[in-house]
């Protein structure tokens, strides 16, 4: 299968990732090319890795990324038979993307957006084949989390769920099934109990480290809201809650302000080095008292 990705950033590069690694033909773009050459560093670095611990040849790396497809240009989809938006959590700009995309790509092209919390419908509403758009949220990191949500639009097809969920378990993934609501499944669950961790920590109640730790041993997290909150991005998690506060009105989803201060002060989390916690790798020591 012919696979455009639209986004070279983290997300974007990983999910390239996957879909090579799987034998198909794939394309990356993006709006500049330094953004293409850092996504495809990325995911040389993760080929790197395999190699290092032996579990890819040198050899199937390097034919991986010989095959490896990039562009800045959007004309590049035109014979695209999935296309993957992972571009800015904007609907203005996804919309303006598939409008586009709609009249470079061969009707039968289905849109697929990895929106972490924005309605696949009002994509859909935006092109002439509304029947052909899903949402296919992947998760962070995308090469390794088994996850994802495929979600279906009001006007997606059962021909195009078939497919872009048949595809999603061909790449190793464990999809699940969802009809769009806000904040889909994880993040509807997710989101809301990371803001309420960070009000425990603006109360005083308790230190993150202590947080995470309670919820680890106590909850069986694998890892802690306030590392997790830190791996997704707080400009992400903020954007997820503002959705959920908007589409449902519920002030339970209204966004903690010490959420909105981290963004304010570029404590994105993992991306940035600092979050509630400071990384040099996987983990790193509290910062937020």
């Amino acid at each position: 299968m012919k696979v455009c990705v639209f986004g070279a950033g983290n997300m974007g590069a990983r999910i390239a990732e996957v879909f090579l690694t799987n034998g198909h033909d794939v394309t990356m773009i993006d709006i500049k090319q330094e953004f293409v050459d850092r996504g495809v560093k990325t995911i040389t670095g993760d080929l790197s890795f395999l190699v290092k611990k032996e579990k890819m040849t040198e050899e199937r790396k390097n034919e991986l990324l010989g095959a490896l497809k990039t562009s800045v240009d959007r004309s590049a989809a035109a014979d695209a038979d999935f296309v993957m938006e992972v571009i800015l959590e904007r609907m203005d700009l996804k919309k303006e993307l598939l409008q586009d995309l709609d009249k470079i790509c061969p009707p039968h092209t289905i849109f697929a957006s990895n929106t972490s919390a924005l309605s696949p419908t009002e994509m859909a509403a935006c092109v002439s084949r509304s029947d052909k758009v899903i949402g296919c949220h992947f998760f962070n990191p995308a090469q390794i989390m088994k996850l994802v949500e495929v979600t279906r639009a009001i006007q997606t097809s059962d021909e195009t769920f078939k497919t872009a969920f048949d595809l999603m378990t061909s790449l190793g993934k464990t999809p699940v099934a969802v009809h769009e609501g806000p904040g889909f499944v994880v993040n509807r669950i997710l989101i809301p109990m990371m803001n309420e961790a960070m009000g425990i920590v603006a109360d005083g109640i308790a230190s993150p480290a202590d947080v995470d730790v309670a919820m680890q041993l106590g909850a069986g997290m694998k890892s802690g809201p306030l590392h997790t909150a830190d791996l997704v991005g707080h400009d992400v998690n903020l954007a997820i809650m503002e959705t959920l506060y908007r589409e449902t009105g519920d002030p339970k989803y209204r966004p903690h302000p010490l959420m909105r201060k981290m963004v304010r002060a570029g404590w994105l989390g993992v991306k940035t080095g600092k979050g509630f916690f400071e990384y040099d790798g996987p983990f790193g020591k509290e910062i937020v008292k």
